[in-house]
């Protein structure tokens, strides 16, 4: 942000108060975090598969089995919910930026033709 006691503002004119700046790095870091996220959710999977096998072989026939392949079935499920929704968060994180982007960019232009009088300028 500018300071607000820069009273020329950005163009020199007499526009005082301090200005709103955004970027799109915030945005597109939270879409890495959650791309990360996803990427490091997918083979818990397939290791709570394999960890889970290993358990069923030596268990025998033990009535509790039939509960726990539930139990590692629902877990199963919501890693693959967990790592879907960060896919989902990263694109629409990526759409966020891009859409600010496009906007700030239209605003900009529409503003350039308005004409900014000067200090000592009447209106």
């Amino acid at each position: 942000m500018r300071e607000p006691s820069d009273p020329a503002g950005p163009t020199g004119g007499g526009v005082q108060g301090p200005q709103l700046k955004h970027s799109d790095g915030p945005w597109l870091r939270a879409a890495g975090g959650a791309e990360e996220l996803a990427t490091h959710l997918g083979p818990v999977r397939s290791e709570l598969s394999l960890a889970h096998a290993g358990l069923m072989a030596g268990a025998g026939r033990l009535t509790a089995l039939a509960e726990l392949k539930a139990v590692r079935e629902s877990w199963e499920r919501r890693f693959q919910a967990a790592q879907s929704e960060c896919g989902s968060l990263a694109a629409s994180l990526r759409a966020v930026a891009r859409t600010q982007g496009a906007t700030d960019e239209a605003v900009r232009s529409s503003l350039a033709a308005v004409p900014v009088p000067r200090a000592g300028e009447g209106r």
